[in-house]
């Protein structure tokens, strides 16, 4: 069992910030690559940013030179940075860990249940 907890979406005027943070919990043996994807309401869900245990970054084009993903390996935790924020990037946000856990020792995927994050034009 692996739980990913999400905090940090909110309402926020184009042009402004966010931080989004999230936290895996349970029995986690190791994780792989996290990231961020994002779902608007009737569209499909993107990849927004991701990061690897080493630190190496993939962002969305769209996202570059605004968005920054970042974690800290010793407490599970990845952050994305989003900065000058368009009506766009409105969605919910969805973070993702590449987790092998401690009683299985199979890897999958583990989602968080999605933070909402609104800009307003």
């Amino acid at each position: 069992q692996v739980q990913l907890v999400e905090s940090g979406g909110g309402l926020v005027q184009a042009g402004g910030s966010l931080r989004l943070s999230c936290t895996a919990s349970g029995s986690i043996f190791r994780i792989n690559a996290m990231g961020w994807y994002r779902q608007a309401p009737g569209k499909q869900r993107e990849l927004v940013a991701t990061i690897t245990s080493g630190g190496s970054t993939n962002y969305l084009d769209s996202v570059k030179g605004r968005f920054s993903i970042s974690r800290d390996n010793s407490k599970n935790t990845v952050t994305l940075q989003m900065n000058s924020l368009k009506s766009e990037d409105t969605a919910v946000y969805y973070c993702n860990a590449q987790v092998t856990t401690q009683r299985t020792f199979i890897q999958r995927d583990y989602w968080g249940q999605g933070t909402q994050v609104t800009v307003s034009s």
